[in-house]
């Protein structure tokens, strides 16, 4: 697939692992929790974990708040490892996504696309308090950010990209999203059926066996390129 249709308004953004250091901040966040704990612990296997009970309870209904989530799927990952869990762990853990840092070419290259004309927007799995020390540190390029909190609803469902859409005024033609996780963004454009631009950082993560992006990238810069050779950016 390629890039391809009408020049799109907006370009949508996943937050976490595409423009954020997710899983260099998660892995230090955890590091700092389970020091305290008084036994070595597989740290890949506790956040793999983690991520099963966190994805599991943003199914659930009715929402909740990403603040209550990550505090819950931390306290079961901790029971399932035998841990005792702290009064102050799960603030470690929120405060520290809040913290982290965007990838080095991220706040450069939003400005660069921003200068081309595009309007730029993050639809993210998270609260607005948590995302706001984020977007702090992206120069001011982001237009808007809609978050599972404002939608009532977490990624992959249909209804957070169809309340973005709806809060940015277009339809999904009039997009193009960038994002690095396949089983919530890529997941979603499978069924929805915008285009997407996948972001592979070398993570292990593949795409979906039955979906592929418009283009895949290494870096948020290397987008620039796919924009100049489409037409829609010189």
């Amino acid at each position: 697939m390629t890039l391809s249709g009408p020049r799109p308004e907006w370009l949508t953004f996943d937050c976490y692992g595409t423009l954020i250091q997710w899983d260099e901040g998660l892995l230090a966040a955890m590091d700092k929790i389970l020091a305290g704990k008084g036994r070595s612990i597989d740290r890949d296997a506790f956040i793999s974990v983690y991520d099963r009970y966190e994805h599991r309870l943003e199914e659930e209904r009715p929402h909740r708040s990403f603040k209550d989530v990550s505090a819950t799927a931390l306290a079961s990952a901790m029971s399932e490892f035998s841990l005792d869990i702290s009064a102050g762990d799960a603030d470690i853990l929120t405060s520290s996504i809040s913290r982290m840092p965007p990838f080095p070419e991220v706040a450069a290259t939003l400005a660069r696309l921003k200068a081309a004309g595009f309007k730029l927007a993050i639809i993210s799995n998270t609260d607005d308090a948590i995302i706001a020390g984020n977007v702090a540190q992206l120069d001011g390029s982001v237009d808007r950010v809609i978050t599972a909190e404002q939608a009532g609803a977490y990624k992959p469902t249909r209804q957070i990209f169809q309340h973005a859409w709806k809060e940015l005024g277009i339809k999904k033609d009039q997009l193009v999203h960038i994002c690095a996780s396949p089983h919530l963004d890529l997941a979603a454009a499978r069924e929805l059926g915008f285009r997407t631009i996948w972001v592979d950082r070398g993570t292990g993560r593949k795409p979906l066996a039955d979906y592929m992006p418009n283009e895949s990238v290494n870096r948020l810069d290397e987008v620039c390129g796919l924009l100049s050779a489409a037409g829609w950016m010189e």
